[in-house]
């Protein structure tokens, strides 16, 4: 019985992705790109600090 009310909503949804073209924040994408932030550098420690404890089983 909802199938109608449904398949509206997402006819109206894809219309909206397809002829509305969101503002893209440039600035903020090339700071995501172009460097690593303070968590990412966490990780590489992270894995490094692990991967010591396994060389002694090599």
């Amino acid at each position: 019985m909802g199938r109608g009310r449904a398949k509206a909503k997402q006819t109206k949804v894809a219309r909206e992705l397809k002829y509305n073209t969101p503002q893209t924040d440039f600035e903020r994408l090339q700071r995501e790109l172009g460097g690593s932030s303070d968590s990412d550098r966490d990780d590489d420690l992270a894995d490094d600090r692990w991967s010591d404890e396994d060389s002694w089983r090599r």
